[in-house]
């Protein structure tokens, strides 16, 4: 090691509080040596007299103390950036300001102005080159490292939001923006924020020439339409494609917040304005209660209800972490909205309980969201699927009904369209019970909402793949024709809201969906995305494989939201009324003591007897519905 090598690393290693005296020395002197420069260039003269050396101690001692002041001292030199120049600039303004206010104040030697505009270009120049020239000297093969390791990416975006994650990047570590593409032909050609504006026909080119390895889309308004075509463009490129969530977002952090384009970004749809009288009916300045509260939906639901104003928001929900999770998110927000907010453990299988809890709190509408819905897990536990999906919507509809509640609203799914499996017939039979009790009274409005599968939920397909894909693989599918509907959490809870509003008691509502999904294409878009190629017989040397594993029991290669096919339009144009068959009350109660009389023993057969039954679309042995 050199002695320049040494002598440089012992100033590196230097205490932080010495380093901070060091510099706040060496700025003084560039103060004072600028404020006397000034006056020989004016004047040829370094003093007049004394005064002049008075007014050159008082520019050195206040321009320290305003630099310390706007922290420029707590700065890292080796991370130096604009907001150290501002504080400079700053520290120098102070300086001329006390200079000017001491030599008109105290009435000492008229001072020139032409020797106050020096000085601060001087000031200036000092202050910010002797950093230059120690950032250089001190860590230049370190910073040219990492200039050379920095990642070349290209930013689709070249507006405010691409501006502004331009210039972050730049000063940072990781990441050297080399260009910039955007959709508006007006801008090609231009610079912006010292990168050149180019079309998207270009992008190949620009991957080509500067070996882009990510693009970055800074396009925080962008509607899901156009970031699919984005998307679809860049996949061929084995870009990794990642997004700036908001312009709000930038600015108000302290670092960049970039995350990898996902899934639900471009399969959710565009938001549809709520219509505000439906979304609060049953919720704003009334107590309502979610089972479920610490589930996909149900969590989702609360947010969303907390928003609206209640009166009092009952999280109801049989798993402690699942309860106290939601309770601590939730929180904050309660008391900003001025609700009472209470957490309860409980099964929805304690109809007594429920009834309790439901009279002490004063319960006036109940979003029932609690169930067993893994398909293969219900499959094989069919009595605690019935349990809870069937017998618990059941006690906790009576409880509602003689606790007064005045709005039921349950959350079903598309599986309980001609099921065939155990989790899709018992959530058909829970809308069968809650139509036959509609029948029964007119003090409690029963509703029902029917959707499909939600995108990042704890059973979605969505976060499975994504922990095969870090994995390495393979991704599983059990069937290369196999559809779903998908649809966002956001979204979903919204349009439950606003449909258990609607309809007279028993109705039974249907989101739509939108157009079905086949998940293979969804695996592939999903590796892609991670700038990974599917391996296949085509392409023996991609990155991940998709392996067929074959159909779970009771699945379905394609999942309907219609029993009959028969519905009407409502007042919303993405919720559906389905006009469907019932059972009568009686019956319908007949049949569950018997279900629940063979339940209590040992025997598979005569439960899935009783519910075919029961649930006469029910079919156990197969015979997949036609898409």
């Amino acid at each position: 090691m050199t002695l320049l090598q040494t002598l440089r690393q012992l100033v590196i290693d230097l205490p932080r509080p010495f380093k901070q005296g060091l510099a706040i020395v060496l700025d003084a002197a560039i103060l004072l040596a600028a404020f006397h420069l000034a006056l020989w260039l004016r004047f040829s003269l370094f003093f007049f007299d004394n005064s002049y050396f008075l007014l050159s101690l008082a520019a050195c001692a206040s321009g320290v103390a305003a630099m310390a002041g706007l922290r420029v001292y707590s700065y890292v030199l080796r991370y130096m950036n604009a907001r150290v120049v501002l504080g400079i600039a700053g520290g120098v303004a102070g300086s001329i300001m006390v200079v000017t206010a001491a030599n008109t104040f105290l009435y000492l030697l008229g001072l020139s102005r032409a020797v106050l505009v020096i000085y601060g270009f001087l000031a200036m120049g000092g202050l910010i080159g002797i950093r230059w020239l120690g950032r250089q000297v001190l860590f230049s093969s370190s910073i040219k490292q990492a200039h050379d390791l920095r990642l070349p990416v290209l930013i689709y975006g070249a507006g405010g939001a691409g501006s502004q994650l331009a210039t972050a990047l730049r000063a940072g570590p990781h990441y050297k923006p080399v260009a910039m593409v955007d959709d508006d032909a007006r801008k090609w050609g231009l610079t912006v924020a010292g990168l050149r504006v180019h079309g998207p026909h270009q992008l190949e080119s620009l991957v080509k020439r500067h070996g882009v390895r990510q693009l970055l889309l800074a396009m925080p308004t962008a509607g899901r339409r156009r970031l699919r075509e984005i998307v679809d463009q860049a996949q061929g490129y084995r870009l990794r494609i990642r997004l700036v969530p908001s312009l709000r977002e930038l600015v108000d952090t302290d670092g960049v917040r970039l995350r990898d384009v996902r899934v639900e970004d471009l399969l959710g749809r565009d938001a549809v304005e709520p219509i505000p009288e439906l979304l609060g009916r049953c919720v704003t300045g009334r107590c309502v209660m979610v089972t479920g509260a610490g589930g996909s939906i149900g969590s989702e639901l609360c947010r969303q209800i907390l928003a609206l104003r209640p009166r009092c928001l009952v999280l109801y929900e049989i798993s402690e972490p699942a309860l106290y999770a939601i309770e601590q998110e939730l929180a904050q927000a309660a008391r900003d909205c001025g609700a009472q907010l209470v957490a309860l453990l409980g099964s929805v299988r304690d109809g007594r309980h429920c009834l309790h809890r439901i009279r002490e709190f004063q319960v006036q509408t109940i979003y029932h969201a609690a169930a067993y819905k893994h398909v293969p897990i219900v499959e094989h536990n069919v009595k605690e699927g019935l349990g809870t999906n069937a017998f618990g919507t059941l006690a906790l509809a009576q409880a509602a009904v003689e606790g007064n509640v005045a709005d039921f609203v349950l959350v079903s799914t598309d599986k309980a369209v001609r099921p065939t499996n155990v989790m899709g017939a018992s959530k058909r039979l829970a809308e069968l019970l809650l139509q036959a009790l509609s029948q029964r009274q007119r003090g409690t409005r029963f509703s029902m909402v029917r959707f499909g599968n939600v995108l990042g939920s704890s059973g979605s397909v969505v976060p499975l793949f994504h922990r095969q894909i870090l994995a390495g693989g393979p991704v599983t599918l059990t069937h290369p024709d196999i559809t779903r509907y998908f649809m966002t959490i956001p979204e979903a809870a919204q349009l439950v809201l606003q449909a258990g509003s609607m309809g007279a008691s028993g109705s039974v509502f249907v989101l739509d969906m939108g157009e079905p999904v086949r998940i293979l294409d969804l695996a592939e878009r999903m590796i892609r995305l991670c700038g990974l190629t599917v391996r296949n017989e085509a392409y023996p040397d991609g990155d991940i494989e998709i392996r067929i594993v074959g159909l779970r029991p009771g699945e379905k290669l394609y999942e309907e939201l219609l029993i009959g096919g028969d519905f009407q339009a409502t007042r919303h144009p993405r919720i559906m009324q389905a006009r469907e068959s019932d059972l009568p009350y009686d019956t319908l109660m007949a049949g569950m003591q018997r279900l629940e009389a063979a339940m209590s023993g040992t025997d598979r057969a005569p439960v899935i007897a009783l519910l075919h039954e029961l649930v006469s679309e029910y079919m156990p042995a197969g015979g997949q519905p036609r898409p």
